[in-house]
């Protein structure tokens, strides 16, 4: 049975691929994490004045000029009238007592209190290129290797020996990683938690793996502490697979797809059995999930990715994989029996690029041929985890699989290979890529409505201790001008460059303020906080329609790089917006854009199209005007 494997793997060793994550020391660095951390500044908090002009300056592409008007005497009150001025001494006292002033603020908000369904409305999920493998043997192969490359990289983490990331010269805070593995989202009637089990005397040495419906615990190391081989794991989900034939189960986990307050009320109901109580919490403990698909519907390749991406979102609903899963569980991988690939994490521990930064390892780790000699031990059977459904928990699964369906039905997710050109072109006429394709979003949303929206894209905050993100604001003064000049037959195509150039400069220095902690809404988001915590009114400026309008995300953005082939996607972050996730290769760029079906202003084909336009457009434009000295 073995003899296929060790073909499959190739010849004795380890072939080291170039891009694989090394390790800064061969043993453990007790302490290296610590001190890392406690070298890096803390996140400022940056002048009153400074965010309430900077503020102005946001809304202005976005408002019509009576509401700014407005808004502009709201300010100066703030501003004069004390009451900013002792919100922002609240603020920098907080900045002094804490190692980050917004992250526990910031968990709570964004994440915790949040209401939503995790699935669609918080949870990114990631689309892996389509694997040659179309049967549950290859499924079982791949999943082993990818198993055996999380521990690869888990070891790292655990001898504290990963390499600390750059940005511009600075050094990055790695908390998140160690946020990650081990860790699970717990349901509550009013708002979440998150337990993170890293960190325990007695660390979690299983994973959980999932096939129809049936939870598993695996246990990947050895009683001496060395991981199994990856012979010995794919030895391992070969039982678990024999074992869990029967496709009638009750899918426990479609429970975890419920909004936050219906899931806290259902898990109260769920762990008052001890039984359930002890599978829940092993779910809770592993150090990551692994979901063994079943078969979707073929779909043609040029719609595979779309259909692998709400594979990854939330699984194609109750009748398909949605089940199959764990939703609270931080980092699910994701294993279709027919090729289809990736993995959904749970937002609130971390953001995208650590992930990527995961499975980056992960893909090269898995190209890399290895021959461990197996030990002849046998393995125990992996245990597999009962649930007890009452009537009760069994009425809770079948009202979150209505909704979830519900949820299913109006998503729209389109993810796009755009093949023309990738960050090479940019870069040729000496523009940030990412500035390039968000000004590219702004000219296709304008092309749409013929008007500028607020505009997410987050900026990492991790240059400081704990730091989380910030928002660049992409509708600028700047691209609002360029996007209006862009169609107009009177302008030339001269002045075209230069306002094109301009957008793509105020959108890199926006950028530059962001990561350096000199945005403007995790500040204004502090100074409400702070409001409420002092138990004072709050300030007008934030009952004020502008700000509601300045959150109000048509356009929910990120840019995600790796260096694998990948995508990551997200839902909209309000009924009538878009999320639009993209990964910039260096010739062609994977974008995904998603909408919900039941918003009739707005559609994810359609925005795709646009976007794909005006990409293919603004290189034209460059291209065929002659360079001036600008």
């Amino acid at each position: 049975m073995l003899g296929f494997l060790v073909r499959a793997m190739g010849r004795a060793g380890m072939v080291k691929s170039p891009c694989l994550v090394r390790p800064v020391a061969l043993t453990r660095v007790p302490g290296r994490y610590l001190a890392h951390q406690e070298s890096l500044p803390k996140l400022p908090v940056p002048p009153l004045k400074q965010t309430c002009e900077r503020y102005l300056t946001a809304l202005e592409p976005i408002l019509e000029e009576e509401d700014l008007q407005h808004t502009r005497q709201l300010i100066e009150e703030f501003q004069t009238g004390g009451v900013g001025e002792r919100l922002q001494k609240g603020l920098e006292r907080r900045a002094r007592k804490t190692e980050n002033w917004l992250s526990d603020w910031w968990l709570k908000v964004a994440y915790l209190d949040y209401r939503m369904p995790v699935i669609v409305h918080s949870s990114p999920g990631v689309v892996l290129p389509r694997m040659e493998f179309h049967d549950c043997q290859g499924q079982m192969r791949f999943a082993a290797k990818l198993i055996s490359g999380v521990l690869d990289f888990k070891t790292m983490i655990d001898n504290e020996t990963l390499p600390v990331e750059y940005l511009g010269g600075q050094q990055l805070c790695m908390n998140q990683y160690y946020r990650v593995l081990s860790s699970c989202r717990i349901p509550g009637v009013k708002t979440d938690t998150v337990v993170n089990y890293a960190q325990d005397r007695r660390a979690p040495t299983h994973i959980t793996v999932v096939h129809n419906y049936q939870f598993f615990v695996l246990d990947v190391y050895n009683s001496d502490g060395t991981p199994l081989t990856v012979d010995q794991i794919y030895i391992q989900l070969e039982k678990i697979w024999n074992s869990s034939l029967q496709s009638n189960k009750e899918p426990i986990g479609i429970l975890t797809t419920q909004d936050r307050n219906s899931w806290g009320k259902a898990y109260n109901t769920l762990i008052k059995d001890k039984v359930n109580k002890e599978s829940v919490r092993a779910i809770q403990k592993s150090i990551f999930t692994v979901c063994l698909d079943a078969p979707m519907p073929r779909a043609s390749d040029e719609m595979y990715r779309s259909r692998a991406a709400v594979q990854m979102l939330h699984g194609g609903g109750s009748r398909w994989n949605s089940g199959n899963r764990w939703f609270d569980k931080t980092i699910q991988f994701i294993i279709g029996e027919d090729g289809s690939c990736g993995l959904i994490y749970e937002h609130a521990p971390a953001e995208g690029p650590p992930i990527v930064k995961l499975i980056d390892h992960v893909v090269e780790y898995m190209k890399t041929s290895e021959m461990v000699r197996t030990p002849m031990v046998p393995l125990p059977m992996p245990k597999k985890l009962r649930f007890n459904i009452t009537p009760e928990i069994k009425k809770d699964i079948e009202s979150a699989k209505q909704n979830l369906n519900i949820l299913v039905q109006d998503l729209d997710v389109r993810v796009v290979v755009f093949p023309h050109f990738g960050k090479n072109v940019p870069k040729s006429h000496k523009m940030s890529p990412d500035a390039f394709i968000q000004v590219a979003l702004q000219l296709a949303y304008y092309r749409i409505y013929k008007v500028c929206c607020a505009t997410y894209e987050s900026a990492s905050l991790r240059m400081f201790r704990l730091g989380r993100t910030d928002t660049i604001r992409s509708a600028t003064i700047d691209s609002a001008s360029f996007v209006k000049a862009m169609d107009s037959p009177t302008i030339q195509n001269m002045e075209k460059v230069n306002l094109l150039e301009k957008a793509v400069k105020a959108h890199r220095a926006y950028t530059d303020m962001a990561i350096r902690g000199q945005a403007i809404d995790r500040h204004l988001l502090g100074l409400k906080l702070q409001a409420i915590e002092d138990l004072t009114s709050l300030p007008e400026i934030f009952m004020d329609t502008s700000y509601a309008k300045a959150l109000h995300y048509n356009l929910s953005t990120s840019q995600v790089p790796a260096k694998t082939d990948c995508v990551m996607c997200f839902g909209p972050v309000v009924p009538d917006g878009y999320g639009v996730c993209y990964n910039p290769m260096d010739e062609h760029i994977n974008f995904a854009v998603s909408a919900f079906n039941s918003c009739e202003d707005t559609n994810a084909s359609r925005l795709a199209q646009a976007l794909e336009q005006a990409l293919v457009d603004m290189r034209d434009l460059l291209q065929q005007t002659p360079r001036a000295k600008l």
